[in-house]
C-alpha cells in the first residue's frame, strides 16, 4: 500500500516538513531507504548516516530534521512512531477462516465465530477459542485450555491442559505452555517426581517469542500479567509472577517461584534464581546474574563486557588475588589506627 506523508502526519500527529503529497510505499533505514520508503532517527548511533539518507522520508526530532536532507515528519518518540507506521506495512499472511477438514477437534470443545483452524492442530475436550482465534498447522491445545478473543498460535505451539490465554495474544511457532515445572525430591538415591497441579495464566495482548517455555505451578499457577512480552528461547519455571508490561530478552531464566514486576525490562541471557522478587520498574542488564531479591527500582548488572583477550588473562590472573590483597589492605588500615 502507499500512504502520502500528509497522511502519516495526520496520523502519528507530526509536524511535516515537505510536500505533503509524496507517497510511501516501504519502510527502510536510514542507509538501505529509497525515495519510496520511510526511516527513522531514534539511536544516535545512526546519526552520521543522516545527511546521507535517500530515503522519501525520516521520523526524527526537531532538532536532527536540520540536517536532513529529505522530508521529515517530526515527532517526540521516532521509534515509537515508527512502529506505529510499520503496522500499515505488515506482511504477515491472513489467516483463513475456516476449520481445515484435517484438524482434530474433541466433540466438546466450544468453537466461537470467525476462528481458523490448520491442518493437524488439535483441540482437546472442553477446550474453549473465542472469537477470531487463529490456531496454524500441528499447534496443540490440551484439555480445557482457554484462548480468549483473537489469540494468534503460529505452527507447533503447544498448549497443555488447562492453561488459560487472554485476547490478543501470540504466541510464535514452537513454544510450549504449561509443561510439568522442574519439581522433584531426593532420597533413598533416586528422584521422586512432585505432581505439578497448577496451571498457566497468561493475560491480554502478551507476545510470547519461537521456543519459550513455560511451566505450569506445582501448587498455584504461573502467572504472565498483561502486554507482557518474551523473546525467543525464554524460559520460566514453575509458579514464576510477571507484572505487567515487563520484557525479556533472549534465552533469559527464572527459576520457580520468583516474582519479578511491572516494567521490568531482563537483558539477553540473564538468570534469575529462585524464590526471589524483583520489584517493579527494573532494568537488569545482559548476561547477569540475579542470586537476590531486587527492592529498589534502577539499572543492576554483573558480567564482564569483552576485552583484548592479552587483558583479559592478566586480570583474571589479578582476580585470583583479590582475597589476598583485601586482606593485606585490611591489616595496614588496622596498623595504621594502631599508630
Amino acid at each position: 500500500m502507499a500512504l502520502t506523508l500528509a497522511q502519516l502526519a495526520a496520523e502519528l500527529g507530526a509536524e511535516l516538513r515537505g510536500d505533503g503529497e509524496a507517497e510511501i510505499s516501504g519502510l527502510g533505514t536510514l542507509r538501505s531507504a529509497t525515495p519510496a520508503q520511510l526511516a527513522f532517527l531514534a539511536n544516535p548511533r545512526y546519526r552520521p548516516y543522516l545527511e546521507q539518507t535517500r530515503a522519501g522520508a525520516v521520523l526524527c526530532t526537531a532538532e536532527q530534521a536540520e540536517a536532513c536532507p529529505v522530508a521529515t515528519l517530526v515527532v517526540a518518540d521516532p521509534y515509537l512512531a515508527f512502529a506505529k507506521v510499520s503496522r500499515h506495512f505488515d506482511t504477515t499472511p491472513e489467516a483463513p477462516r475456516e476449520i481445515h477438514p484435517r484438524a482434530v477437534i474433541a466433540p466438546d470443545a466450544v468453537i466461537e465465530d470467525n476462528v481458523s483452524i490448520g491442518p493437524n492442530a488439535v483441540i482437546g475436550a472442553g477446550a474453549r477459542l473465542r472469537a477470531g482465534v487463529v490456531v496454524m498447522a500441528n499447534a496443540v491445545v490440551g484439555e480445557g485450555v482457554e484462548l480468549g478473543e483473537q489469540v494468534r498460535l503460529y505452527p507447533n505451539v503447544t498448549i497443555y491442559h488447562g492453561v488459560v490465554i487472554g485476547p490478543r495474544t501470540i504466541i510464535h511457532a514452537g513454544s510450549v505452555i504449561g509443561a510439568d515445572g522442574f519439581g522433584y525430591a531426593f532420597s533413598s538415591g533416586r528422584w521422586s517426581k512432585v505432581a505439578q497441579v497448577g496451571a498457566v495464566k497468561i493475560g491480554a495482548d502478551v507476545e510470547i517469542g519461537a521456543n519459550v517455555t513455560i511451566d505450569r505451578g506445582a501448587i498455584e499457577d504461573t502467572v504472565i500479567g498483561n502486554g507482557v512480552i518474551l523473546d525467543d528461547q525464554v524460559h520460566l519455571g514453575h509458579n514464576v509472577v510477571v507484572g505487567d508490561h515487563t520484557a525479556m530478552a533472549g534465552k533469559v531464566g527464572v527459576s520457580g517461584s520468583s516474582r519479578i514486576g511491572s516494567y521490568c525490562m531482563i537483558g539477553g541471557a540473564v538468570g534469575i534464581a529462585g524464590h526471589l522478587d524483583i520489584c517493579d520498574k527494573v532494568v537488569v542488564l545482559g548476561m547477569t546474574l540475579v542470586s537476590k531479591s531486587i527492592t529498589e527500582p534502577g539499572t543492576y548488572g554483573s558480567a564482564l563486557p569483552a576485552d583484548r583477550h592479552d587483558r583479559w588473562r592478566r586480570n583474571t590472573a589479578r582476580f585470583r588475588h583479590l582475597d589476598e590483597l583485601y586482606r593485606r589492605v585490611r591489616k595496614l588500615e588496622q596498623d595504621a589506627r594502631r599508630d
